[in-house]
């Protein structure tokens, strides 16, 4: 039997078994992403007093907070309104109307974010009825804000579900666009990004040019909470006020564009000036950032960014040795690959396979168009829609030096035996990467420690005596 295993073991490390293994097309082995409600879930936390509903089975809503849970090490507060086998057969109506009652009565929250799993999306529920019928019965009063977001399981992912809820918390709370009171503020949306110490730092940058501007959504202080002893159901998060003016911004600057697509088009719709940004990673994506809010502002850039620039830049020109010609895997979300690969080429690191479950015909465009822009990225190739098992069969028959991406990839890192670098989410094995910010001129810091030192780490661990030295 161990004969066997080890055959077997040995075979699914060939090229002949890659192709079968990318052959196959109705099998789905570990893709990179997670379902739609998670990320529902994720952008409701960032609005003040906000309680996310799942209208669906506990179960689900219980994977959804331990996930988030996990990545954080914080406690992530979610209700369900419990649907079991009677509801798929009769409905969740009651289910629904009995919950929002509860929730309202014993969370006293300012605002509920209703969300769907699957079984409500088989079943088709009309979520918006319901709700008219929950009013009429008094489960909550006629005017309390029910934001609701349509998020199946079974299409999209993880920021699909960020993108339906934001529109979703946008149309429920914003009173109508009103060209006489339009305010002097720039609305910044992070997309479905979590590092809270991003989030922070979007804010950092967006003081020190002296910009009037809201974090929409801001979960920070939500999945990041100081723990003082006791516990805040409802951290500061994006005001009900400023929810309230959200259609009457000057601006808004959405800082991803694959988790946003519904949004811009909704910002669009109500005649709402927008601009879409790649995710600042790496210097030219930070340069865009800050480029885009001096215009809003017209003023400057202070010299105190300038200043991190030039930080940056000379952290990227002592470490570039050690990156310089190295392969690369990753795989991730559109944005953060986006940000990740500019950042690599930058560096002259060469990404070889980019896997990415939740790719899009746009996201494919833009991927390649940015490896087609540098010398650097002329050996990689694309996959979309591969899942991690796809990423396995790469590994170990095309080798790289480093993977980069979240704590799913152990196992294909382990076995190509080569270094993890955890960038993305969730990241549950190791603690406080979500403390670090990933954008930005600190992030290019960051994100060079985090992979020229695992690089170190590993020659000196695998280093014979005699080259075991300090001179590097």
């Amino acid at each position: 039997m161990e004969t066997k295993t080890k055959a077997t073991t040995a075979w699914l490390n060939t090229v002949e078994y890659r192709e079968k293994n990318f052959a196959r097309e109705k099998l789905v082995i570990n893709p990179a992403k997670a379902c739609q409600p998670l990320g529902a879930l994720l952008c409701a936390l960032g609005v003040e007093g906000c309680l996310p509903f799942t209208h669906g089975s506990q179960g689900c809503t219980a994977y959804f907070r331990s996930t988030l849970s996990r990545h954080y090490r914080e406690p992530i507060a979610a209700v369900s309104d419990s649907m079991t086998e009677d509801s798929a057969v009769f409905g969740g109506q009651s289910n629904l109307i009995e919950g929002l009652k509860n929730a309202y009565a014993v969370y006293n929250p300012k605002v509920i974010a209703i969300f769907t799993s699957c079984m409500a999306e088989v079943i088709g529920d009309d979520i918006n009825a319901y709700l008219g019928n929950a009013r009429e019965q008094e489960a909550i009063p006629q005017d309390f804000p029910v934001a609701q977001a349509n998020t199946p399981s079974f299409k999209g992912s993880h920021i699909t579900g960020y993108d339906t809820m934001l529109k979703g918390l946008i149309d429920c709370l914003a009173t109508p666009r009103q060209e006489d009171k339009i305010n002097d503020r720039l609305y910044v949306v992070p997309g479905f990004d979590t590092y809270p110490a991003n989030l922070r730092e979007y804010k950092r940058l967006l003081k020190m040019m002296d910009a009037p501007y809201t974090l929409l959504p801001d979960y920070s202080d939500v999945v990041d909470a100081p723990n003082l002893g006791t516990f805040e159901l409802y951290q500061k998060a994006t005001s009900i006020s400023e929810m309230n003016d959200a259609l009457n911004a000057a601006s808004y600057l959405l800082c991803q564009t694959y988790s946003t697509p519904t949004t811009s088009k909704y910002l669009a719709s109500k005649a709402v000036p927008f601009e879409t940004l790649s995710m600042p990673i790496g210097v030219a994506g930070t340069d865009k950032f800050i480029e885009s809010v001096a215009k809003f502002t017209e003023k400057d850039v202070p010299e105190e960014i300038t200043m991190e620039r030039g930080r940056a830049i000379d952290a990227m020109t002592d470490s570039h040795q050690y990156i310089h010609g190295k392969k690369f895997a990753l795989f991730g979300d559109p944005d953060v690959l986006i940000g990740l690969v500019s950042f690599l080429l930058e560096m002259g690191g060469e990404p070889v396979h980019i896997v990415c479950t939740n790719s899009t015909p746009l996201f494919k465009k833009a991927m390649e168009s940015l490896l087609a822009s540098s010398p650097y990225g002329q050996g990689a190739t694309l996959y979309a829609g591969k899942d991690l098992w796809h990423l396995r069969s790469l590994l170990v028959t095309e080798p790289v030096d480093m993977l980069i991406g979240d704590s799913h990839g152990k196992w294909a890192a382990r076995d190509a035996n080569i270094p993890l670098v955890r960038v993305g989410f969730p990241i549950t094995d190791r603690v406080n990467l979500h403390r670090y910010p990933i954008i930005g001129y600190s992030g290019v810091i960051n994100l060079i420690t985090m992979i020229v030192n695992t690089f170190l780490e590993d020659v000196d661990r695998n280093s014979p005596e005699a080259y075991f030295e300090m001179m590097r």
